[in-house]
């Protein structure tokens, strides 16, 4: 094993920019190991998001991959989101040192146990516990594709996660997981890292807001779902003014919110935009229906807003 600080990290995102909750902990471990003086190897699955020069900046050399296709990424055995990422690129990229590996993510784990063969230092960042994560998107979506797909994913997961190789370090981003993992998987090597964030002061403003806030990526279900039950449950029977923010809000939220005089919907707004939103409400109302990973927003609203309220599943763990 080389003595120099190198380390290759598998994200299963372009981790910038840094515009949705997945690629928090990614983009800013990254920059402070860099930091630290590591030589970081990245290599990403780009499928939407493109090259970024950033990443250049914090890594010595940053590798491109592609998914697979649907149709290539059926299999008995592995799950969609780690089939296809199975690209063979990654692996011969790999075997061509042996400096120890980082898999951000069960979806980054297609090749561990060729990697393990060579008795390669591998570690598993764990970003939820996903057959239950996947579960709980199942429950939340409405369309019966996708809640087919997210059933079946469970299902695949839930055999997958169990059989990781016990000799792997796994390190989870909440304790809840961290606990799971030990004593529900019986994966003994399971520690508990917090995640990285950019934040390091608590900038919440002085006086009083004009409104409450949820802001979240729209897009994903358990997350319209919580805005909807907010919406139906709460701000429906109230005149308090109630703005959501957040990427890809779906019609059905859009009309649903539209009947309500007191509540306003900020689409795909800019960074700016969202920070500026969060700073100025008087209370983040941040309701999960999922117990797994971490809520990054309840962490952005605490370090840069005024008051949170949350319940139990968005702080379990934590």
């Amino acid at each position: 094993m080389n003595n120099d600080k190198t380390l290759h990290i598998i994200c299963h995102d372009v981790p910038w920019p840094v515009d949705y909750g997945g690629v928090v902990d990614l983009f800013y471990k990254i920059k402070a190991l860099y930091e630290e003086g590591v030589k970081i190897k990245l290599h990403c699955f780009e499928y939407g998001r493109g090259r970024q020069d950033e990443l250049n900046k914090y890594c010595e050399e940053v590798n491109y991959y592609k998914r697979l296709s649907n149709w290539e990424s059926i299999s008995l055995t592995k799950p969609f989101i780690v089939k296809s990422r199975e690209n063979p690129l990654l692996l011969k990229n790999l075997l061509k040192d042996d400096h120890p590996i980082l898999m951000e993510g069960i979806h980054c784990t297609a090749f561990l146990r060729p990697l393990l063969l060579t008795e390669r230092k591998v570690f598993l960042r764990l970003h939820n516990v996903e057959f239950f994560y996947y579960s709980q998107l199942f429950q939340s979506e409405k369309n019966l594709f996708k809640k087919i797909y997210f059933l079946n994913e469970s299902m695949f997961l839930r055999q997958y996660e169990r059989k990781l190789p016990e000799e792997v370090p796994v390190i989870a981003v909440s304790n809840n997981d961290a606990i799971f993992y030990r004593d529900e998987l019986d994966k003994r090597l399971t520690t508990y890292l917090p995640v990285f964030v950019p934040y390091t002061n608590v900038n919440s403003l002085e006086g009083v807001g004009s409104y409450c806030l949820y802001h979240g990526n729209l897009s994903v279900a358990e997350n319209e779902k919580a805005a909807l039950w907010l919406l139906e449950k709460v701000f429906s029977l109230t005149n308090i003014p109630f703005v959501i923010a957040g990427k890809d809000p779906s019609n059905r939220l859009i009309r649903k919110s539209g009947k309500n005089k007191n509540v306003s919907i900020v689409a795909n707004p800019s960074d700016k935009e969202l920070d500026d939103l969060v700073a100025k409400a008087q209370i983040h109302v941040l309701q999960s229906f999922n117990k797994t990973g971490i809520k990054l927003k309840l962490i952005n609203a605490l370090y840069n807003g005024r008051h949170c309220v949350v319940n139990d599943e968005a702080v379990e763990g934590s």
